[in-house]
């Protein structure tokens, strides 16, 4: 679906002056110019590496370190029916905010409330007398519990696993996605850590499973980051939340039943739609050393599934360490996309897209590692990649919220091959199968 470019209908400059007026007081100084003040060093004073600023897309990461694997984030505190509770943000629904705030633009994020109430929580502000430029309070509606352990234990495959436990689960009432009262922008806003510390990075009992580091001073948070591929590219993105609780344990996420029908199951790009696809993989090549290795099987089979992040065991999974600690999967559509119609329909709401290989397709030696959504697509229609059990291929209705943060090398621009046609029966209008 294509979005007119709201630049054209209002000044960019007003719409940016607005945005940092209101933003500055709504989310305080942790936004002001000094927090662009970055350079681009590669590495600490520790000697990690760090990935150059221009290949952050999320222009309010403050970096991301290649040795650990992490992104470092704005803090923001806010409150739930007392209890203080910390927040980060990477997107927002509306152009001005996401330009001022540094945050990703989201446009589908508006549709996210589409049939579904309880997929965007309402929050009021607290202010206090006088403000300039400090951060108002959000009052959270929900609230995630952080006190579950996480626990994978392998099945005879692999995948799925023989038992499993989500280390966090939201309430009724909790959503990433926030809406304040009298606002009609979305914001993701997922709560991070609940309390005023000492916070636990170890059995994150009070912290998301990847916070690896909080520092209440200065107001940032590191978080363990995603390896994955866009348009054949490596990429790094953030897992937060999910619908489905398997899905949550093995993404180090949040389970979060309330975003269970955000709108819709298998329809990216349908009219009022708030997801987009990402493409994963039961079944495809095991092996830590094995450069074909991909998918959910690999990722437990190497014991990386079971693994906590903690401030001590970061390494695992990124491109200084071992790659196989993701399940490396394929998003869709990239904020760094150039096609204006795949650009204005990014959102960090990934419909899952979990494909099974063939018996022919492995036998032939075909169940290779995939970095395109394209050539994909164009395996599942001819047969060789169907739905778990040997399904339909197409949408799980499970849906991962993890905005993309940065590339690694090179930005991806578009799909390496053309969207193959759709499936007989399947009218023209979306792309690929839906």
């Amino acid at each position: 679906m294509t979005h007119k470019n709201p630049l054209r209908r209002w000044d960019k400059v007003g719409i940016v002056v607005l945005a940092i007026t209101l933003t500055a007081i709504l989310f305080g100084g942790t936004f002001s110019s000094a927090s662009y003040a970055h350079t681009n060093t590669h590495a600490t004073p520790s000697g990690d590496q760090l990935l150059p600023r221009s290949h952050i897309i999320a222009q309010s990461t403050q970096s991301v370190d290649l040795t650990r694997g992490t992104g470092k984030f704005p803090l923001h505190k806010g409150n739930f029916h007392g209890t203080t509770v910390w927040y980060i943000i990477t997107d927002t629904s509306d152009f001005g905010f996401a330009e001022a705030l540094g945050l990703l633009f989201a446009p589908k994020l508006e549709n996210a409330g589409v049939g579904c109430p309880t997929c965007v929580q309402d929050v009021t502000l607290t202010v206090r007398p006088n403000t300039k430029f400090n951060e108002a309070i959000v009052n959270f509606q929900g609230i995630p519990n952080f006190r579950p352990t996480r626990k994978v234990v392998a099945g005879p495959h692999g995948f799925p696993p023989a038992s499993f436990q989500p280390g966090a689960v939201g309430d009724a009432k909790y959503s990433p996605l926030i809406r304040i009262q009298g606002s009609t922008a979305v914001y993701n806003a997922p709560i991070v850590a609940v309390g005023n510390g000492p916070f636990d990075l170890v059995h994150h009992t009070n912290s998301h499973d990847r916070v690896v580091g909080i520092d209440l001073v200065h107001k940032t948070v590191d978080m363990l980051l995603v390896n994955g591929f866009d348009s054949g590219k490596p990429i790094f993105y953030l897992s937060t939340d999910a619908t489905d609780p398997l899905t949550a344990t093995l993404e180090r996420a949040t389970y979060v039943p309330a975003l269970v029908k955000v709108s819709f199951m298998g329809g990216d790009d349908f009219l009022g739609s708030a997801r987009e696809r990402i493409f994963g993989f039961t079944n495809g090549q095991v092996g830590r050393n094995n450069p074909q290795a991909q998918g959910l099987s690999n990722l437990i089979l190497t014991g990386n599934a079971s693994l906590d992040a903690t401030p001590t065991n970061t390494g695992i999974g990124k491109p200084l360490g071992n790659p196989q600690a993701d399940a490396l999967n394929t998003q869709g559509d990239f904020p760094t996309i150039t096609d204006p119609v795949h650009f204005a329909t990014y959102s960090p709401l990934w419909d899952l897209q979990l494909g099974e290989w063939t018996q022919e397709a492995v036998s032939k030696g075909l169940n290779t590692r995939q970095m395109d959504e394209n050539q994909i697509l164009d395996l599942a229609n001819q047969g060789l990649i169907t739905g778990p059990g040997g399904a339909p291929y197409g949408s799980v209705d499970i849906v991962i919220n993890c905005p993309p943060i940065a590339f690694l090398d090179q930005k991806p621009t578009g799909d390496l091959v053309p969207p193959p046609p759709n499936p007989p029966g399947v009218p023209p209008g979306p792309v690929g199968i839906n």
